[in-house]
């Protein structure tokens, strides 16, 4: 089936159909390009989703909790989304897009031809038929003119009044009307003949070559918008895996959430290492020395309590008491601070985040001194490179560069000697002054000594009597005879006298130890040397191994137990990151 054959009197009809095809094609290349624009606009603004809700630099260290590692993972995800909604959108815009708007300029440039020269076969057409009318009109005229002056020279032949001149003067002009009618039939029947066969050719050959061309043409179309929808759609399959492992990606973000691990991590940044208050002593006033002022032992807040044995310290002693503590720990001099306002020893921070921050830090210029010194083994090597060869290049010119990595190597290693001195510190700190009894076991009366951030105890400090010293007053604190291993005493600064009036006094308590060994829970190898600066601790070696009686209770100390051929066992506390602990099942 054929244009040119079934619609050889419909050039008109097929000049709309095939100018409405594309004007559909038109119709979907403008789709596509709001579509597009749709695409970049969604692409972009995704991005830009992403990026307003990336994490701040000040938040970098909330990054460690499970859910926030989920939200990163799922704007990286949104990100790779975002991209692929680019990728159809540029893959629209040169695959397809194009295309169509190609093939559209196409189409129309072939149609124009076709009804161009359909235009002009209609006209060719046209022509011959008016002169096929004109020859038919002259034919008639010429045939009633024929027909007409015959009958006037019958007329005048009949006629005897006329002479014989005037009956061949009628002759003549029938005989010439005659001739005239005879070519004008020639030329009619001439005419119908070329008008038969031009009209012959032009439904028969002409036409119908210009119909099926735009047959083909519009044929062409259709099939060019089935090839460019299917195209699309494989533009979207082409980024469907990827957009679903986004979604996959984003679904183990979401399961990679773990509350638990969260909450331990909480526990783990924020945890001090200091113990909770204990109870608060009942102050026996029938008991205690009437010239001294009733102190009050309250505070709103959690503090250290201090037991005092002879009398009750004025305010401005404790605060003189304290002021010895944080001098004879921390000294006077001042550190400085860092870019986040924090100390060069971050010795502002609790015991247990001063030792991870400080652990961080040692981390970090480790990593530097180990990156620059691989820097300078490799300008050494190139140096010797180029004295062996000076073809390679001029060794003088790695002598800079050589002796600047030098002097930046030496920065780092002073920076990580000094922090690790800080670490150091921090550890003995956390030896001497935050001892196991005073972590761990309770006075038999139940007060414990708590520490604040800066290590030292503290007292409340309301200032309600006179600034006098107070000789008699003293800050105890001993290990709870569930420990076995005794008890100490330590006096603020200025109170010297205070444990030597006790003994005095016969106030002197003695504790029942235990008897009964623990069993152990595991085994453990020391890691470092340690030397035993507090009671309730014991030194170890190098490499020791000793058995797990009592694991870490939170507060940096493990107990631990070893043979003496002395005595049968030795039990301490160590410090838990001095060892490396294998539990039994």
């Amino acid at each position: 089936m054929s244009w040119g054959t079934e619609l050889w009197d419909q050039y008109d009809n097929l000049s709309i159909h095939t100018n409405k095809g594309i004007e559909v094609l038109d119709k979907y290349a403008n789709f596509l390009r709001d579509r597009v624009v749709i695409e970049t606009e969604y692409a972009g603004k995704l991005r830009r989703l992403v990026k307003n809700y990336q994490p701040k630099k000040k938040e970098e260290e909330d990054n460690e909790f499970t859910s926030r590692q989920a939200f990163r993972n799922l704007l990286k995800e949104v990100g790779d989304l975002a991209g692929q909604r680019e990728v159809v959108s540029e893959s629209l815009q040169q695959q397809i897009i194009q295309g169509v708007t190609l093939l559209s300029k196409t189409l129309r440039e072939e149609r124009k031809k076709c009804l161009n020269d359909g235009t002009m076969l209609q006209q060719a057409l046209s022509a011959q038929l008016s002169s096929l009318e004109r020859a038919k009109r002259n034919y008639d005229k010429a045939y009633r003119d024929s027909e007409k002056a015959v009958e006037n020279y019958k007329k005048a032949d009949m006629d005897f009044n006329l002479s014989r001149a005037e009956v061949e003067r009628y002759k003549n002009i029938m005989t010439s009307k005659i001739q005239q009618s005879d070519d004008a039939k020639n030329e009619y029947a001439n005419q119908l003949q070329k008008t038969n066969n031009l009209q012959q050719q032009h439904y028969g050959i002409l036409l119908p070559a210009v119909f099926n061309r735009l047959q083909e043409l519009d044929e062409k179309r259709t099939r060019g918008i089935r090839e460019f929808i299917i195209g699309a759609a494989d533009v979207e399959s082409s980024v469907a895996p990827i957009i679903a492992r986004c979604m996959e990606g984003i679904v183990k973000a979401g399961e990679s959430i773990n509350e638990t691990e969260d909450s331990l991590k909480v526990i783990e940044r924020y945890q001090s290492g200091f113990t909770p208050p204990t109870d608060i002593p009942f102050e026996d006033l029938s008991k205690m020395d009437p010239s001294a002022v009733p102190q009050s032992n309250y505070s709103s807040v959690p503090y250290n309590h201090l037991t005092i044995k002879s009398g009750t310290l004025t305010a401005a002693k404790l605060k003189k008491a304290r002021g010895g503590i944080l001098n004879s720990i921390f000294g006077s001099n001042k550190n400085s601070l860092t870019a986040d306002g924090q100390k060069e020893d971050f010795s502002d921070l609790p015991p247990n985040q001063q030792r991870k921050k400080l652990q961080a830090k040692i981390a970090e210029l480790q990593h530097k001194v180990d990156q620059e010194t691989n820097t300078r083994d490799g300008l050494m090597k190139m140096k010797i490179v180029y004295e062996a060869n000076s073809s390679l290049g001029n060794p003088m010119t790695v002598e800079g560069q050589l002796n600047e990595s030098e002097h930046e190597l030496e920065k780092l290693k002073v920076n990580l000697k000094k922090y690790q001195g800080f670490l150091d510190k921090a550890n003995q700190l956390q030896v001497a002054n935050n001892s196991p009894q005073s972590n761990r076991n309770q006075l038999q009366n139940g007060h414990r000594t708590s520490r604040h951030s800066n290590g030292s105890a503290s007292a409340d400090d309301h200032h309600d009597g006179d600034d006098q010293p107070d000789d008699a007053g003293s800050l105890s604190s001993s290990a709870s005879p569930e420990s076995g291993l005794g008890t100490s005493h330590t006096s603020l600064p200025g109170s010297g006298q205070g444990s030597a009036n006790e003994n005095a006094a016969g106030e002197e308590t003695t504790y029942e130890t235990e008897v009964e060994l623990l069993q152990p829970l595991g085994t453990c190898r020391a890691l470092y040397p340690f030397e035993a600066t507090s009671e309730g601790s014991i030194p170890m070696n190098e490499g020791e191994e000793l058995q797990v009686i009592e694991n870490d209770q939170g507060d940096g100390w493990t107990r631990v137990r070893r043979a003496n051929n002395s005595n049968g066992w030795d039990e301490g506390f160590v410090p838990t990151s001095y060892i490396e602990c294998t539990l039994f099942a």
